[in-house]
C-alpha cells in the first residue's frame, strides 16, 4: 500500500483534520502505523480508489506536504492541509506568489486597476493567488495571464480540484489549467459547502509572500483573507476606494488601522525605470480585434455607439466584441463594453 494512500486514509478519516492529522503521525510515527491503528472501513478504501482512479484520469496531481512541489510558504503555516490536490501547470507552485482579492461585485475601474497590478507582478515572475471567483478575483487571474515572461496565476479553489465554480469562470478555469494552477485541500469531486470558502480564504493568504486587498465591504471573504493574512505575518497592501463606495470600506479601513500599507501601482513594488513589466502586445491580435480594443476604456461605451465610431453596423461589431470577451480583454457591463 503506497504512502500517499495511506496519507489519504488519514486525512479523509471522519473527525480527522490537519490538526489532527499531525497529531497522529507525530504519536504513531508514521502513516502505515496510524492507519493500521485507526483499522479504516473498506467504505473508505473504496472512496479513495474511485477518487484517485478520477484525479488520474483528469491528470490531477497529489502533493504532500513532503513532496518539494509544496507551496513552501503554506508549508509554514500551523495546521497547512497535509495534502493539496493540483491540475495544470504544477511548477507554478515553486513561484513566489502575492494574493489579490476583492469583491465579486467590483466596479469597472477597481477590475482594471487590479488586472493591471496582476499582470505586472506576474510579468515579474510572481504567480497571482486568488479564489476564482467572479469579479476581482477574475480580474487578478485574467490579468495575470496576459503577462509576460511565463507568466502564471494560482486558483485556491473551494471545492475538489475539478469543481469549477462559479460556471461562468468555466473557460478561465481551463486558461489557468494551461497556464497556472488550481490547487485545492478537497477530494477530487467535492461539492464545496459554505465553511469550505472560509478555509479557501486562509490558504489564499497561505501560499502568498503579500497580500492585496481591492474593493470589498468590512464583512467579505476578502477582509477574512486580510485576517489571516495577518496572522500568518504576511505582508498585506490595500488599494484605497472613494469614502462613498461601500466597497471602500474594507480597503479603506485597513489602511487607516496602519494594518495596510497603501498600494497605489506596480511602482510601489517594482523600479519600473529599470524593468518595465511587458503585457502581452495587444498588437499581436488581429486588426479586426485592435480597431474595437482602441476606442475602449474604463467608461462604458454601447454597442450603437461603438458601432458609429468605427463606422460599422452593430452586426459587424457584436462577432469581435464576444472574441475580446472569452479573451478577457473587454467586459459587458451595464452601459456597453470597457477594456479590461
Amino acid at each position: 500500500m503506497s504512502d500517499l494512500f495511506n496519507k489519504l486514509l488519514i486525512i479523509r478519516s471522519p473527525g480527522v483534520g490537519p490538526a489532527r492529522y499531525n497529531e497522529l503521525i507525530t504519536r504513531f510515527g508514521s502513516a502505515a502505523a496510524v492507519v493500521e491503528m485507526l483499522g479504516p472501513a473498506g467504505t473508505l478504501r473504496d472512496s479513495i480508489c474511485r477518487e484517485m482512479d478520477r484525479a488520474d484520469k483528469l491528470n490531477i496531481h497529489y502533493i504532500s506536504d513532503s513532496d518539494d512541489l509544496y507551496p513552501k510558504r503554506l508549508r509554514a503555516v500551523k495546521n497547512h492541509p497535509p495534502i493539496i490536490t493540483a491540475r495544470g501547470n504544477i511548477e507554478t507552485l515553486k513561484k513566489n506568489a502575492v494574493a489579490m482579492v476583492g469583491t465579486r461585485h467590483a466596479t469597472a475601474v477597481g477590475m482594471q486597476f487590479m488586472a493591471r497590478l496582476a499582470c505586472d507582478f506576474a510579468s515579474n515572475g510572481y504567480a497571482v493567488a486568488s479564489g476564482m471567483a467572479m469579479g476581482a478575483d477574475t480580474a487578478a487571474h485574467r490579468g495575470a495571464l496576459r503577462g509576460a515572461n511565463n507568466s502564471a496565476t494560482i486558483a485556491v479553489l473551494a471545492g475538489g480540484a475539478d469543481y469549477i465554480w462559479p460556471m461562468e469562470n468555466e473557460s478561465l478555469y481551463y486558461e489557468i489549467i494551461e497556464r497556472g494552477v488550481v490547487v485545492s485541500e478537497m477530494p477530487v469531486g467535492f461539492v464545496p459547502l459554505g465553511t469550505n470558502f472560509i478555509q479557501r480564504n486562509r490558504w489564499i493568504a497561505g501560499v502568498a509572500d503579500k497580500v492585496i486587498i481591492g474593493e470589498a465591504d468590512k464583512k467579505s471573504g476578502s477582509m477574512t483573507t486580510a485576517r489571516f493574512a495577518m496572522d500568518f505575518g504576511r505582508e498585506i497592501w490595500a488599494i484605497p476606494s472613494h469614502p462613498s463606495d461601500p466597497r471602500s470600506a474594507g480597503p479603506n479601513s485597513l489602511i487607516a488601522a496602519g494594518d495596510a500599507k497603501l498600494c497605489t501601482g506596480a511602482s510601489d513594488f517594482f523600479n519600473l525605470s529599470e524593468k518595465m513589466p511587458l503585457e502581452k502586445n495587444i498588437s499581436q491580435k488581429n486588426e479586426s480585434e485592435n480597431y474595437l480594443i482602441d476606442k475602449l476604456g474604463a467608461m462604458p461605451v454601447s454597442e450603437s455607439v461603438l458601432a458609429q465610431i468605427v463606422k460599422k453596423s452593430v452586426s459587424e461589431i457584436k462577432r469581435d466584441l464576444v472574441v475580446l470577451e472569452l479573451q478577457g480583454l473587454v467586459r459587458k457591463v451595464d452601459g456597453g463594453y470597457i477594456r479590461m
